[in-house]
């Protein structure tokens, strides 16, 4: 029996990005002892007060069928959450609660896309971004992003890529795999050009809490403008902001129009998500400590200074500094071997997975992307040992 022509669609757009970093999980299985400094997942514990919440509502019963949208509490919750920003008033029919921001960006695209669509993307981007955009039956587009522009998706630049089948762009700010953050006017002349050519904003926001500096680069988002809110659609969820992936918790936050043409695709995918997550993620959003995050953030601030400290500059490696998030780029053009070559011998001969440029689009092939959610003396140790490859791959040039 043969499968859908999407399953085969999909093949080389999903799994095979990761292929490093399983190689180096199984080695890791057999026994070796391999720096990992390939995916984002927060080394600081979740947060004790969801663990705790979540606890309760199991004891209180919490188990049973939800709804479509999400329970009462964690749509009040998101309502505080937003409305401090937003310049028009919020309710509950704005939100859809998801299991995580990966559906909620699929159901966002889903809602929105006919089979032939093209979505504008920057690239560098999200592993995940072009097997969901094609999930959808549509064809993503890629607009380049350069280091010596800061990665910053660029409105003039995107413009000349719009052709009548363009039907959204979609955003990821603060950036993965980059860490930059969009400035206020370059997010602007974006809304404008969607104005322009009646275009959605699609706007993956995960990375919000864990700016560096927010007072230098401060966060913005098409929901700031009342113009853009019904074209626009934000996702986002705890599994940064509160170091639970696992919790699969998340949400989109879109114009009541759109929340209710697209609640029956929600309802179609998954019935409604578990109440004991939705009552702790309620009562984390709700609360007003935000240590986790906070940590996080002085975390991942000082580990990307220190890495690019010990490798920027040296062996012929250049770090690109970011503003956020988890990981910090490393450009290895000058070793002569691209990103893909490079880590594959860096874990070979050294024991050191980082993820190759080249899971991330077209326009870092040369680059490495490494994770800071290690420890200090372990990012020092890979560092030492990636400085080392370069030494000895750029005396062989």
């Amino acid at each position: 029996m043969r499968p859908s022509q999407l399953t085969l669609d999909l093949a080389p757009l999903a799994g095979n990005k990761w292929a490093l970093h399983g190689q180096a999980r199984r080695r890791q299985r057999a026994g070796d002892e391999v720096l990992m400094l390939t995916i984002g997942e927060p080394d600081q514990p979740a947060d004790p007060l969801l663990i705790a919440a979540a606890k309760t509502a199991l004891d209180q019963g919490r188990t049973r069928y939800s709804n479509g949208q999400g329970e009462a509490g964690l749509l009040a919750a998101l309502v505080a959450r937003y409305q401090g920003r937003s310049p028009s008033p919020l309710s509950a029919d704005n939100f859809i609660c998801l299991p995580g921001t990966q559906t909620a960006l699929y159901v966002a695209l889903r809602a929105i896309l006919e089979p032939g669509d093209e979505v504008l993307v920057g690239d560098p981007l999200y592993a995940t971004y072009e097997s969901v955009i094609v999930a959808c039956g549509a064809r993503p587009v890629l607009v380049p992003l350069n280091s010596e522009a800061d990665f910053i998706f660029d409105a003039a630049r995107a413009g000349a890529f719009i052709t009548e089948k363009t039907k959204a762009l979609l955003l990821n700010n603060p950036h993965n795999p980059t860490g930059a953050v969009l400035p206020r006017q370059a997010l602007r002349a974006l809304g404008e050009l969607a104005k322009q050519h009646d275009l959605w904003i699609v706007a993956d926001e995960v990375y919000e809490a864990l700016i560096f500096d927010p007072e230098a680069t401060p966060f913005a988002s098409p929901w700031d403008w009342a113009d853009l809110h019904d074209r626009s659609i934000i996702v986002s969820s705890i599994s940064k902001s509160h170091a639970a992936p696992g919790f699969r918790s998340g949400w989109l936050l879109a114009s009541r129009d759109f929340c209710r043409v697209a609640l029956p695709l929600a309802e179609a995918l998954l019935f409604g998500n578990q109440p004991f997550i939705a009552d702790a993620t309620a009562q984390v959003l709700n609360a007003a400590d935000k240590a986790v995050s906070e940590r996080m953030r002085a975390d991942y601030a000082r580990r990307a200074r220190l890495v690019a400290s010990l490798l920027h500059g040296r062996a012929g490696l250049e770090v690109f500094a970011p503003q956020a998030g988890l990981f910090l780029l490393v450009d290895v053009t000058a070793t002569g071997l691209d990103g893909q070559g490079f880590a594959r011998r860096l874990l070979d001969e050294q024991a050191v997975a980082v993820m190759p440029g080249a899971s991330f689009g077209t326009r870092i092939d040369n680059w490495l992307r490494l994770s800071l959610t290690v420890s200090d003396a372990q990012l020092i140790e890979a560092s030492a040992r990636i400085l080392a490859q370069a030494a000895k791959e750029w005396q062989h040039e």
